[in-house]
C-alpha cells in the first residue's frame, strides 16, 4: 500500500527529531562554538538548533583567555528547548563551578595549596575568591591574625579546610599554609643570621605580649618589652601592621627554631647616656606623657620616663586627672635617681619645701 504524504510527513519529523539530542535541564553536554555574537556565543549541542551561552555564564578566567570558534567544551543546560522561541541555553559557568569544588575537595584531601585573592574584609576574617568560588579565612587561620587593609586584592597561599558543594561552603588557612613553608625555610633562614645582626623585617602580626616580624619568610618575636625604652601600654601604640622595620637579632634557638628580636637595641641605651646628666636633689623641666590614678609619666630625657607619685604632687589629695595631661610641661624635682635599675622617682611638693 503507497505512503501517503501525512504519514512521509510525520516519518520525516520523527526521523529528525531521532537525531537530534534531547536536552534536559541540569545536563552536561558536549559543544562547539559556532559564532560569537555580542551578548554570547552560539553553541553546537547536537540539539534541532544551537544552544546560546550568554557573557554573563562564561567564567572570569575566559575573560584573559577568549573562547575561539571551534573550541570544544562541556556546557551546562540552563534551560531546554520548549520549541518556542527560546531556545537551549547554556552556561560554561556551573561546569567551571563544579570542577572547582571538586578540584578544593581533593586539594584538602591531599593537603595541596590553594591560591587565593582577598577581596573582601569582614567581621572575624576575610572572604577569598578561588577559581570563581568564595571561600572565607577566620581571622584565627591568617597569619596576621586579623584582617587589614593591605591585605586587600592580594593573593595568598591557603590550605582547604572544608570545601562542601551541597552547602557551598569553603572554609581556608592561611596560617596552616605558612607551617609548612616554615619548616622548609626556617633552617636555611636561621643559619644566615648571628646575635647582633639588624635586619629588616614586616610587622605580621600584633599580639598584647608583642609583635611577630618576618625576617625572610621566617617569624621573629618581638616582646613588648623591645619595642620601645619608653613604656607602651600596646605594640599598636608603635607598630602596624604591614610596616617594615629594622630589628636586631637578640637570641637564636635553634632547637625551638625561634628568633627574639629588639627594635630599641638599634640605638644607644639612653638609660645609660643618663648616668652622668642627673642626679638627686636636681631640678628639671620635663613633659608629661601619661596621666595614670597613682601618679604621672614624666619624658626627662629621649626614651626615658620618670614617675611623679600623687603623693608627691604640689596636692596629694588632688585627682592627678585634674593636675596634669599628656604634653603639660612640669619642673620637678629628682628625689631617687637609679638608671641602673630604670628606676627615677620625682618629686614636685618637695620643691616647694
Amino acid at each position: 500500500m503507497t505512503q501517503t504524504k501525512v504519514e512521509l510527513d510525520e516519518f520525516e519529523r520523527l526521523l529528525d527529531e531521532s537525531f537530534a539530542t534531547k536536552l534536559n535541564v541540569a545536563d552536561v553536554v558536549k559543544g562547539v562554538i559556532v559564532k560569537k555574537e555580542n551578548d554570547g556565543y552560539l553553541v553546537d549541542v547536537g540539539a534541532k538548533s544551537e544552544g546560546f551561552l550568554p557573557n554573563r555564564e562564561i567564567p572570569s578566567q575566559n575573560i584573559e583567555n577568549p573562547l575561539s570558534i571551534g573550541d570544544q567544551k562541556e556546557f551546562y543546560v540552563l534551560r531546554e528547548d520548549d520549541n518556542d522561541e527560546n531556545g537551549v541555553l547554556l552556561s560554561l559557568k556551573k561546569v567551571a563551578c563544579a570542577q572547582a569544588w571538586q578540584t578544593l575537595q581533593n586539594a584538602k584531601i591531599s593537603g595541596e595549596t590553594v591560591v587565593a585573592k582577598v577581596v573582601s574584609l569582614v567581621k572575624g576574617g576575610v572572604i577569598v575568591e578561588v577559581q570563581d568560588l568564595r571561600g572565607f579565612i577566620p581571622a584565627s587561620q591568617l597569619r596576621t591574625g586579623m584582617p587589614f587593609d593591605g591585605l586587600m586584592n592580594q593573593e595568598i597561599e591557603a590550605k582547604v579546610l572544608e570545601a562542601d558543594a551541597k552547602r557551598n561552603k569553603l572554609i581556608l588557612s592561611q596560617r596552616q599554609a605558612l607551617a609548612e613553608q616554615r619548616e622548609q625555610l626556617v633552617d636555611d633562614v636561621i643559619s644566615n643570621l648571628e646575635i647582633d645582626q639588624i635586619v629588616e623585617g614586616e610587622v605580621v602580626r600584633i599580639a598584647d605580649f608583642g609583635a611577630f616580624i618576618d625576617i625572610n619568610g621566617v617569624d621573629g618575636l618581638l616582646p613588648i618589652s623591645e619595642i620601645s625604652w619608653q613604656r607602651i601600654k600596646h605594640p599598636s601604640d608603635v607598630l602596624t601592621l604591614g610596616q617594615k622595620i629594622e630589628v636586631k637579632i637578640l637570641k637564636i634557638d635553634d632547637q625551638l627554631k625561634r628568633i627574639s628580636l629588639s627594635l630599641k637595641r638599634i640605638g644607644d641605651n639612653p638609660w645609660e647616656e643618663i648616668e652622668d646628666k642627673f642626679k638627686e636633689g636636681e631640678i628639671i623641666t620635663g613633659t608629661v606623657n601619661k596621666v595614670t590614678s597613682f601618679g604621672a609619666f614624666i619624658n626627662i630625657f629621649p626614651g626615658v620616663e620618670a614617675l611623679l607619685p600623687v603623693a608627691e604632687m604640689e596636692d596629694s589629695n588632688a585627682n592627678p586627672f585634674d593636675v596634669y595631661k599628656a604634653g603639660d610641661e612640669v619642673k620637678v624635682l629628682i628625689k631617687k635617681f637609679t638608671p641602673q635599675e630604670h628606676r627615677i622617682a620625682l618629686s614636685v611638693k618637695d620643691i616647694n619645701e
